[in-house]
């Protein structure tokens, strides 16, 4: 499955392109500040980088020198208005920038990221519901870690057995837990800004959420540590990196015990 990267202000129309197109790719959303974006260019190494320019005179300009120059490879769709797309429009000159005018329809956008990513929109509908049916029957792990080597790594162990969702942070993890509800989320403890404790915390305060099992990943091995982290009273808890077979062991134990 081809990856997106959609940038922009975290409003209804991104939230709607982001679930229109999540059906068909795997898209990753991100904010307009360069720093972040940065990071998540060398994480997820999209195939597409879809821009909304809502609120464009906000938008960092870096961000379109950063993709034109060291990412020239990867094609980016913008979607805004004339007026917004003009303060841009240097960047328009070559073939690896395209804006889509807004309003524009979720068909128009398919169709153009499609085209420009040299696919059949019927082949990649097919897919999608080829992929549906593979995970119907599947259990939804949520993995949440601020480490892009961790989050490929836990995904290549589970992903056999489950449907696989990542999260780099946990504003990240809320947003994809309201996109699809999991299973079960394995959380990594020792996060910046957001770290595990506040996120478990995010769950638990909204009472649909309170019965996900949370099992905490953590990298430190001492007895005040894992104290911290039992006072919370996860699911359970790994010390990383975890062993693929004990990992999942763990996970079927407890989804077999979760109601």
């Amino acid at each position: 499955m081809k990856k997106i990267l959609l940038i922009g202000k975290f409003n209804t129309v991104v939230n709607e392109t982001n679930q229109f197109l999540s059906q068909y790719f795997h898209v990753q959303l991100c904010s307009e500040n360069a720093g972040v974006l940065e990071g998540m260019l060398k994480i997820v190494n999209p195939d597409l980088v879809l821009i909304s320019l809502i609120g464009a005179y906000d938008i960092d300009t870096s961000i379109f020198f950063l993709l034109s120059d060291q990412y020239a490879q990867i094609p980016v769709l913008t979607i805004g208005t004339k007026e917004e797309s003009g303060k841009f429009f240097k960047y328009y000159e070559g073939e690896q920038f395209e804006n889509l005018i807004r309003p524009v329809e979720n068909t128009a956008i398919m169709n153009a990221v499609c085209r420009r990513l040299g696919l059949e929109e019927t082949s990649v509908e097919q897919e999608a519901r080829d992929k549906n049916k593979e995970h119907s029957g599947k259990k939804r792990i949520l993995v949440v870690d601020d480490n892009g080597t961790a989050l490929r790594t836990i995904k290549a162990m589970l992903e056999d057995t489950y449907e696989v969702a990542l999260a780099i942070s946990g504003a990240q993890a809320m947003t994809s837990i309201g996109k699809k509800r999991p299973d079960l989320i394995l959380l990594d403890y020792e996060m910046p800004v957001c770290d595990g404790k506040m996120t478990l915390e995010m769950i638990r305060a909204d009472e649909e959420l309170t019965s996900i099992p949370v099992v905490f990943l953590t990298a430190i091995n001492n007895r005040e540590n894992i104290e911290a982290v039992l006072k919370l009273k996860p699911a359970g808890y790994f010390l990383k990196p975890p062993v693929k077979e004990r990992l999942l062991q763990e996970i079927e134990k407890i989804l077999n015990e979760t109601p």
